[in-house]
């Protein structure tokens, strides 16, 4: 299995592979820009290629861009929208420059217009965006959400019908996050439990469009909504949650990637995805 983090690019997008070794990273994800803004410089080729070859030399794959927390394609503001879809192409741009196979978002807020309107805006933003695309090798993956407020993504059938919405769905996967899962409503802390809910994602999404796990630990409880990550094995999620879900053939191919808290970086990494890999190991005896 691959176990990797989200990580910085203080000082430079190609030092997030020395940020990644030192945590003991097979896999990472990034910002590509600032996560906080909505205009970015151009990447530089000096830039690209200095990233092009730390990438080469560190081994790590696979490459993952978290957009930025300001785009939201279900927003029923005209201006938000066309905002949204020039900064979400953008980020699929840089992707591309990069050499990054996967690009996650959250679905986004409908804003009291309604989830099947917003739904709607979501997979038409989608087509409208990958239709002018030049960058075919970069894949979108809709992240689960927790549900709070008017966000989609809550349920695997908003995911699912976004997906059948969209014109290009062979250019769609999914990011499954634990913490968001739980505290949307889906329990998978027996393995009993745990099996009903990727059996529920299989049947409404198909488990061949999970290509990312978010690994969150929750700290608050199942259909909270809360969306508070912790530590590993720390939280309601806990380390049977995490074990229950590696004991699955197919997610044992899917690289887990951390956005748990950095108290003291990379200290707290390397302690997250050592538990990681041995609830890994454990798992896998126990298969």
């Amino acid at each position: 299995m691959k176990f990797g983090s989200h990580v910085s690019t203080s000082g430079g997008l190609y030092k997030a592979f020395a940020n990644a070794t030192a945590a003991g990273c097979d896999a990472m994800q990034i910002f590509s820009k600032n996560q906080q803004q909505w205009k970015s410089k151009p990447l530089g080729e000096d830039e690209i290629s200095k990233f092009r070859a730390a990438h080469a030399a560190s081994g790590i794959n696979p490459l993952v861009v978290h957009d930025s927390y300001l785009i939201n394609l279900a927003s029923p503001d005209d201006e938000l929208q066309a905002k949204s879809r020039a900064a979400f192409a953008d980020e699929i741009h840089r992707c591309g420059q990069l050499g990054i196979p996967y690009l996650v978002t959250h679905p986004g807020a409908h804003v009291g217009s309604g989830v099947e309107a917003g739904l709607t805006r979501v997979a038409a933003a989608l087509d409208a965006i990958l239709a002018a695309d030049t960058n075919p090798d970069v894949m979108v993956l809709l992240e689960t959400t927790a549900g709070q407020g008017t966000v989609l993504g809550r349920t695997f059938q908003e995911i699912a019908q976004i997906i059948a919405a969209c014109k290009y769905p062979e250019r769609i996967g999914v990011c499954l996050d634990t913490c968001h899962i739980l505290v949307a409503g889906y329990e998978f802390r027996t393995p009993e439990a745990c099996m009903a809910m990727l059996a529920d994602f299989d049947a409404s999404i198909g488990l061949q469009r999970l290509k990312i796990i978010h690994a969150n630990d929750a700290q608050k409880d199942l259909g909270s909504k809360a969306d508070r990550h912790t530590h590993i094995g720390e939280g309601f999620v806990g380390k049977d949650g995490f074990r229950n879900l590696m004991r699955h053939a197919y997610i044992r191919t899917v690289p887990f990637i951390l956005e748990t808290p950095k108290d003291i970086d990379p200290d707290d990494d390397i302690r997250n995805i050592a538990v990681l890999r041995t609830l890994a190991e454990e798992a896998q005896h126990a298969a």
